[in-house]
């Protein structure tokens, strides 16, 4: 009986700190519902008097949201399976493939996971000039492509993959190729799976790279055009609202729906590891 209590109140702790983390992102949502000018009086009411679909109208029409949408998802989808395919084969080869240098390439990627992105973002910029990518949307998904955890996430993972079933897939004749798409993929889903969650959320999140490498209103992310809306609706707090729950409800639905594979991946992981 004397434990009911801690249990309890426990619990109480819980409710409350899941009210102070949700009730923002609720009010976001119940804001942007709102008429004109309702969420900027004093105390600001929680639910709208009477909701209304104007700002989301108005952002999918004439501030063309829908084209900044369809911008972030293709630079999120289309980063998130690059990244994990090059991921897959790059953590394979450090775990499984023999080839001269391996150890001290892979310690110096570790190495990198000390410097700031930022930092490489200059360099970075510079290259993708050189190649012609600057302002594209291609040019916005690479520093998701090829991430450094996500390498050794891969290499650890493989690690557990046994020898002796390489070696006897070799010995039936199957090349590198279908080795890795048949024996290894299949064994690596789950991490692959948490890294694809990760990978999407950071793309799709992203403001200060495709900030500076996206240069034309049309190849606008939705962090980038909803930040230049903010600027020009400063006052058009309900309509900000709304541009805010479609930028995150997406990625909310997209991590409710993977969240057993994440947790999978993470646990199994940690087991392996």
């Amino acid at each position: 009986m004397s434990a009911r209590p801690k249990v309890l109140g426990f619990n109480a702790l819980l409710v409350v700190a899941s009210i102070l983390a949700a009730g923002p992102l609720l009010w976001m949502i119940s804001a942007s519902f709102m008429r004109p000018g309702e969420a900027n009086s004093s105390p600001p009411p929680l639910l709208p008097s009477d909701p209304t679909l104007e700002h989301y109208r108005a952002l999918f029409t004439s501030l063309n949201l829908g084209r900044y949408f369809l911008n972030s998802l293709g630079v999120a989808v289309g980063g998130t399976l690059l990244a994990v395919l090059i991921t897959a084969m790059a953590g394979y080869a450090f775990a499984k493939l023999r080839f001269r240098g391996r150890d001290s390439l892979f310690k110096a990627l570790l190495a990198g996971m000390v410097i700031p992105g930022q930092v490489a973002m200059l360099p970075m910029f510079i290259l993708l000039r050189e190649m012609g990518l600057i302002n594209t949307l291609f040019g916005a998904m690479v520093p998701v492509l090829a991430p450094i955890y996500g390498i050794f996430l891969v290499r650890q993972y493989a690690l557990s993959i046994p020898d002796d079933l390489l070696d006897a897939a070799r010995l039936d004749g199957a090349s590198e190729l279908r080795i890795f798409r048949s024996v290894v993929l299949p064994a690596i889903t789950p991490v692959l799976a948490t890294l694809g969650v990760f990978t999407f959320l950071s793309a799709w999140n992203d403001f200060m790279w495709p900030l500076i490498v996206l240069s034309d209103d049309s190849h606008y992310t939705l962090p980038v055009a909803l930040a230049n809306l903010a600027g020009e609706h400063v006052q058009d707090v309900e309509l900000m609202m709304g541009g805010a729950v479609v930028t995150v409800l997406p990625v909310f639905l997209a991590f409710l729906f993977l969240q057993r594979h994440y947790i999978q991946g993470i646990m199994a992981g940690s087991v392996k590891g």
